[in-house]
């Protein structure tokens, strides 16, 4: 197995305040633009400046949780003589996953654009059947098997080891979006259900989120997240108007 040394404590810290300084940049920004952006208001934006919206919203939200992954990969480059271009273009294929999966609701909002305005009666029921959905995803195989990889760091970088180069890193950094959005996707629908841009529920989902990947014990945190889920979507569905 390949040794890896630990990375010096200036780069380690630098690579994280760099993270946490790019997601607290792009709160900022969320944060400026969620008061004049309801759904209505995603919904009758183009496809770029959607874009644009969501990957500023996944770096504010995952940045602080993908620090380290991000510092294991650094690690097993610089035991190979790497610089640190190798984990820039590792971070870049993380969010490339994270552009690509902004397809979906994107999609969604335009061809579902006229519902958003007239808000027809049923629509909170299907929204409260979407968190319900989300919930019952949180205690599937799939659900795990995505959280065991997140939550394993080193081990997970050196099984999913593409050889050097940056070429090599960006694939490393897709693979391991490709996890982290199977870990995901259900709460980023719940999201959706509760406003996109509702700061205070992204804020909740952010912590949810590092909480689960990286804090001893995390791993029981999607069990009780699925419970509230089912029963706050049942709620919904039952009585919509508290959606």
């Amino acid at each position: 197995m390949q040794q890896v040394a630990p990375l010096p404590r200036p780069l380690s810290a630098g690579i994280v305040a760099a993270l946490l300084v790019c997601a607290a940049a792009a709160w900022l920004v969320t944060v400026s633009q969620a008061g004049s952006m309801g759904m209505g208001g995603i919904a009758m934006v183009g496809a770029a400046l959607f874009l644009i919206t969501w990957l500023v919203m996944m770096v504010a939200m995952m940045f602080p949780s993908v620090a380290p992954m991000t510092l294991a990969f650094a690690s097993v480059t610089r035991s190979r003589g790497a610089g640190v271009a190798p984990t820039a273009a590792f971070v870049l294929g993380y969010l490339l996953v994270w552009t690509a999966a902004g397809l979906v609701p994107l999609a969604i909002l335009q061809a579902a654009s006229h519902i958003w305005m007239t808000a027809p009666s049923w629509l909170p029921r299907v929204g409260g059947a979407v968190i319900v959905a989300a919930g019952i995803y949180q205690f599937t195989p799939l659900k795990d098997a995505c959280l065991r990889a997140c939550r394993s760091p080193l081990g997970f970088i050196l099984s999913h080891d593409f050889g050097g180069g940056s070429a090599s890193a960006v694939r490393a950094g897709v693979s391991h979006g490709t996890y982290c959005l199977g870990c995901c996707w259900a709460l980023m629908a719940v999201l959706a259900v509760l406003g996109l841009m509702n700061i205070a529920w992204m804020a909740v989902f952010a912590a949810v989120f590092f909480i689960e990947k990286n804090v001893r014990r995390g791993e029981l945190l999607p069990r009780i997240v699925g419970v509230a889920c089912v029963a706050g979507g049942l709620a919904v569905v039952v009585w919509p108007v508290l959606l």
